[in-house]
């Protein structure tokens, strides 16, 4: 994976890192946060909002902290590359867990409301799943997806599978890297040898 960092040169002891904002990965699992915190406000708000320890209220927290976990652990893990591939593997692991966590939120939600789960060749979700190669997307892209619940919950089902298949090819393509050109450490020690000589 390549990052860019316009600080770093690509030859120094510390490799370009950074640049997660043009990471197809981080871009679609912002969107996810972003229409998260939505149907959250639009269909989990629970009637009774003094009652801030209900169970609607904690479900709401745990979507949203879901979400922004998947967001966060891509942009932290990606800032971390340059010192440390094995945190950015963790990371990069705990953003897909955290999404998988909120892609079952999104299928029980449609389960337990009797509600139809697209399959992948419905007409709607190829329909999201092309949106996907638009430019400059935004949460804003799929105004149209966020109508009611069935369609809001499908097209965030949809959204969620494309950010994790991202997530799988950037976790194989990192580890190839780190298992073919190894780490920092390794860097650091290979620089300390060529010194010596």
């Amino acid at each position: 994976m390549t990052y860019s960092n316009p600080n770093l040169k690509e030859e120094s002891l510390i490799p370009a890192h950074g640049g997660y904002r043009q990471l197809k990965s981080y871009q679609s699992s912002e969107i996810v946060f972003d229409l998260t915190k939505i149907f959250c406000q639009r269909f989990l708000e629970p009637i009774n909002r003094s009652n801030s320890t209900s169970r609607t209220y904690r479900q709401i927290e745990q979507m949203v902290q879901a979400a922004r976990s998947g967001k966060q652990n891509i942009a932290e893990g990606s800032m971390a590359s340059g010192t440390s591939k094995k945190t950015e593997l963790k990371l990069m692991g705990v953003a897909r867990a955290s999404l998988e966590e909120l892609l079952l939120d999104y299928e029980d939600f449609l389960r337990i409301k009797g509600i139809e789960k697209w399959g992948k060749d419905h007409l709607l979700a190829r329909e999201v799943r092309g949106l996907a190669y638009k430019t400059n997307r935004t949460y804003k892209t799929y105004e149209k997806f966020l109508t009611d619940s069935e369609t809001f919950a499908n097209a965030l089902i949809c959204l969620i599978h494309q950010a994790n298949y991202l997530l799988d090819q950037q976790l194989r393509s990192l580890s190839e890297s780190f298992l073919e050109k190894g780490g920092f450490t390794e860097r650091l020690y290979f620089e300390r040898k060529k010194r010596k000589i």
